[in-house]
């Protein structure tokens, strides 16, 4: 599906314009956006717009890394949008074609960051410090507001391993642990190549960045909040490996404490099993086989070996 919003030279909003014959010189700038498109209307990049073959192919491949390419009248940039399914993060692309009078957005997949900020647009009572940078910047800035509310999911999900108040097991806790170490790599992959981008962006000299340049502080803004989530990531990833080392720390102790008591009771036992096993021979010519109380002395024998190794552990430290 097409979208096509424009400004008139007299700042008057039109909308649900048809793509199709569209005069775009009646127009100060406008804004076209391709919701899912079709074949058919992906044609539209190069009939009616004739972007560049290789901004077209990035495009409608998978995601490529978030970019910016110089063009001779727009520049063209791959950005990333995510979303989480079933405890899995999603990445997508939102392409960008902007140019002094149009904006063409482009993306595969429904982008509630473009939905807002186009509801946002068509409420708006003054178009005059609108233009097509401007709504560059709204939906990149949306684009980045929406990673941070999964980080904080995250964060939360962190707090519940640590505190571990349901009792779970330790491998549900580090199978859970490793998954969200996964999603913080994913995060990662994204949000990096993104801030890599803004940098870019603040420090070019392309004349065909001018504009976003004249909005320093507004992109500048995105880059920090893009600092401070690559920051959140790298510390919950540093939590995640704490917890992780704790964990296998507390199972190596109490792995230790049960090895410990199986020694000590393999340790008492040794000795009575030998005993055991000598008058259990049942040899004609065993002199205490006869003696009536031989099994009273060979049970007291045994008993006094056992309680004196048990004090005698005791002693060493054994049981603290």
């Amino acid at each position: 599906m097409i979208n096509f919003i424009g400004i008139t030279n007299e700042n008057r909003l039109e909308k649900d314009i048809s793509i199709n014959n569209v005069d775009f010189s009646s127009y100060k700038w406008f804004w076209v956006d391709f919701n899912e498109p079709t074949d058919e209307e992906v044609k539209h990049l190069v009939d009616t717009f004739q972007f560049h073959p290789l901004a077209i192919e990035d495009c409608l491949q998978k995601l490529q890394r978030p970019k910016l390419d110089y063009y001779s009248d727009h520049t063209f940039f791959v950005t990333h949008i995510i979303q989480e399914v079933k405890k899995e993060i999603i990445k997508e692309e939102l392409n960008f074609f902007v140019g002094e009078n149009f904006l063409v957005t482009f993306h595969s997949v429904p982008a509630i960051e473009i939905t807002k900020v186009w509801n946002s647009f068509l409420s708006q009572k003054s178009m005059e410090k609108w233009d097509t940078f401007y709504v560059f910047y709204q939906i990149l800035d949306e684009v980045v507001d929406n990673y941070f509310p999964l980080i904080y999911k995250i964060e939360d999900e962190l707090d519940k391993i640590e505190a571990n108040t349901q009792k779970n097991s330790m491998n549900h806790l580090m199978n859970e642990l490793f998954e969200i170490r996964n999603m913080l790599l994913k995060l990662l992959h994204t949000i990096n190549p993104m801030r890599d981008l803004l940098y870019r962006m603040l420090n070019s000299h392309n004349l065909n960045l001018n504009r976003i340049v004249e909005r320093r502080e507004y992109f500048s803004n995105i880059y920090d909040h893009l600092l401070k989530l690559s920051e959140m990531v790298m510390s919950n990833r540093e939590v995640t490996a704490d917890i992780r080392d704790s964990y296998l720390s507390l199972n190596s102790h109490q792995t230790n404490n049960v090895m410990k008591i199986l020694t000590i009771i393999t340790s008492v036992f040794v000795p009575l099993t030998f005993i055991a096993g000598i008058y259990g021979m049942n040899f004609e010519n065993m002199p205490e086989l006869s003696w009536k109380y031989g099994y009273f002395m060979s049970l007291g024998l045994m008993a006094t070996i056992g309680v004196s190794m048990v004090l005698w552990f005791k002693r060493k430290g054994w049981f603290k």
